[in-house]
């Protein structure tokens, strides 16, 4: 088990060093962009390092979009047999430009899923970050009707 639970409550707010945690060992998760009256959201690979993420990416629609209005979202997740969670990250996000900038998020390490020339970085910088863990479980049986 990933985290103790008070009382077997099956949802547990995280603190924001348990998010962190669980940023520093995941590799994917989705980014949440909105410009022009358009919310998109893309599965992609990052990297959690200083209290910023790193992603890296290609030009098309979400760097546009993101250059367009930076405010972001990010979520990452993970479901295991008995436990899941899920963090949230809310930020902005920047293109890196400068030569030293691109050299610290490449020695981040930021891996991809496809075998295709990613060159663009970009560096979430986070206004918040909230963290959920689950106890997985069937949905207990009612007791008494409810009136809707």
């Amino acid at each position: 088990m990933l985290f103790d639970h008070n009382n077997d409550e099956p949802i547990r707010v995280l603190t924001d060093a348990e998010s962190w945690e669980l940023l520093d060992n995941a590799r994917h998760g989705r980014l949440a962009t909105a410009a022009a009256g358009e919310l998109d959201i893309v599965p992609i690979n990052f990297r959690a390092s200083g209290g910023k993420l790193y992603l890296k990416t290609t030009p098309g629609t979400k760097l546009a979009e993101l250059t367009i209005h930076p405010q972001v979202a990010f979520e990452a997740d993970g479901i295991l047999q008995d436990e899941a969670w899920s963090v949230v990250v809310k930020g902005t996000a920047r293109v890196l430009e400068h030569a030293d900038e691109i050299a610290a998020a490449e020695a981040v390490g930021v891996e991809t899923w496809l075998p295709t020339p990613k060159t663009v970085y970009v560096e979430l910088a986070p206004s918040t970050i909230a963290g959920r863990h689950f106890l997985l479980g069937a949905e207990p049986e009612q007791t008494t009707a409810r009136d809707y």
